[in-house]
């Protein structure tokens, strides 16, 4: 069975599509996916300061659980895998998204200098046509991530060559203080690696899959 179509383009032309999916009076939900380290934060980035005022930002990464209810459940060491997340939490916020009948619905976010969700810090009016929503797990069947499929209008898988991905991932980790060592061990087989594997077998899921030039 043939996947979903693959495109390599350039930002630019990513932009043109995410802005064709714009229509006033509607809200579109798209979703951008992909293992840790492939630039879905990035793009997200782009995207919305090339579509200034039409978009919003929402990332599942607002929905990782607290420190402190990790350490309680004894899964510190694990955070970033699938059942570190609210992903119900996720789910019913996209649908009140979808649903649109708020004047404003507030969206947490994650700082990862804090290595902490905060709630309530993203404003998402109603007026806002394009809301873009970007994580691991968009395409995860199972483990409570399953409706987010159908909330989403579209999801795009973002791809990227795994020695690239690794590389930007390490030095991620480095900037926020992770020894060199420790950052090589977690993105290779660690937690890093483990959540890697498990989002690349969702792709088939996505409507899209892009790789950037």
């Amino acid at each position: 069975m043939d996947g979903p179509p693959r495109v390599t383009e350039p930002l630019a032309a990513v932009v043109d599509r995410a802005r064709a999916l714009i229509s006033p009076g509607k809200r579109t939900l798209l979703g951008i996916a992909g293992a840790p380290g492939a630039g879905k934060s990035t793009l997200v980035e782009h995207l919305a300061a090339a579509l200034d005022g039409a978009t919003a930002v929402v990332g599942m990464d607002g929905f990782h659980l607290a420190n402190v209810e990790l350490d309680r459940l004894g899964r510190r060491s694990g955070k970033g895998a699938p059942d570190t997340f609210d992903a119900c939490g996720y789910a019913a916020l996209l649908a009140r998204l979808r649903v649109n009948d708020e004047s404003v619905v507030y969206a947490p976010l994650f700082d990862r200098a804090l290595d902490e969700p905060i709630s309530s810090a993203v404003p998402v009016a109603r007026e806002v046509p394009l809301v873009i929503t970007e994580g691991n797990y968009l395409l995860l069947d199972g483990q409570g991530w399953s409706s987010l499929r159908r909330l989403l209008d579209q999801v795009w898988f973002l791809d990227l060559p795994d020695d690239v991905r690794t590389h930007r991932l390490v030095a991620r980790h480095e900037r926020y203080g992770m020894a060199r060592a420790v950052a090589q061990e977690r993105v290779r087989s660690g937690t890093d690696g483990r959540n890697a594997q498990l989002v690349q077998a969702t792709r088939d899921r996505a409507d899209l899959i892009v790789q950037l030039t």
